[in-house]
């Protein structure tokens, strides 16, 4: 009877285990609709602003500086981009060159990547780690909308829906929360996929409503508006604002380098 018990209690502790790791990997940081945030990419990180969480670059900010922000009550979200090659990356060499296709516009040190790749991929699940490796709450990955451009590549909407849902699932495995960065079109469709939504000018190019379905998931939409007119005209930013608060949208009015110029909020 001990020989049958023995293996039994193994495996019970096994299967123990392995429930354990399941719901600990299922653990990650959802940020809740209205949240506070700041968003900076370029220059030494402000680090006063009272906010829920910061986005910053995922290469370029060190541990200590996560760790200060996080000390201080705030969540951080790690900025890298998961749709195109920069050359001044530390990993840049990790990319073969039949994955690199056209230079992106206005950002010449730049190229799209074929996000089929199976080598493309893993150097994301790469970044991934380092961002948990870092101790990052989340990541925010860039240029996940390419097949709407020209890439140099045939890949279609479907190939883009499979790689972002990639993302997401590397992402959440590794225990890390993960923003849909723009990509109006597939909004709605991958708002069950993702645990909040990243998005550029969707009022001056009239694409917010494309995102209301995180929202009506309890998701939250972090917007940031680049024209300078919400900064130089109070009533033409009040007015916007009001719009972005009757979406329960998180909107920022940003330098475009994001900088930390200058920042103005929609979030009471």
């Amino acid at each position: 009877m001990r020989v049958l018990l023995f293996p039994f209690i193994v495996m019970c502790l096994l299967f123990s285990s392995f429930f354990s790791t399941v719901y600990a990997a299922d653990d990650w940081y959802r940020p809740p609709v209205g949240v506070t945030w700041q968003w900076q990419l370029d220059g030494v990180v402000n680090e006063d602003y009272d906010v829920d969480l910061y986005d910053i670059d995922l290469f370029d900010s060190s541990v200590e500086l996560i760790q200060r922000l996080q000390a201080s009550g705030k969540k951080v979200i790690c900025y890298f981009s998961a749709g195109s090659y920069e050359d001044w990356r530390p990993d840049a060499a990790d990319f073969s060159a039949q994955d690199l296709g056209k230079t992106l516009k206005g950002w010449d040190d730049e190229r799209w990547l074929d996000i089929r790749s199976s080598q493309v991929r893993d150097v994301m699940v790469r970044r991934l780690r380092l961002a948990t490796e870092k101790g990052c709450d989340g990541v925010e990955p860039d240029n996940v909308d390419s097949y709407r451009t020209n890439t140099g590549f045939s890949f279609r909407a479907n190939d883009q829906l499979d790689y972002n849902r990639f993302l997401a699932t590397q992402a959440h495995q590794l225990g890390l929360g993960i923003g849909l960065k723009n990509n109006p079109d597939q909004a709605r469709t991958l708002s069950s996929d993702f645990d909040f939504a990243v998005t550029e000018q969707c009022f001056e190019y009239s694409e917010c409503r494309s995102y209301l379905g995180f929202i009506q998931a309890g998701k939250p939409v972090l917007n940031a508006e680049y024209r300078r007119i919400y900064v130089d005209d109070e009533s033409e930013r009040n007015s916007m604002c009001q719009q972005s608060q009757r979406l329960a949208f998180s909107t920022l009015v940003l330098p475009k380098m994001l900088d930390d110029q200058f920042r103005l909020s929609c979030v009471p």
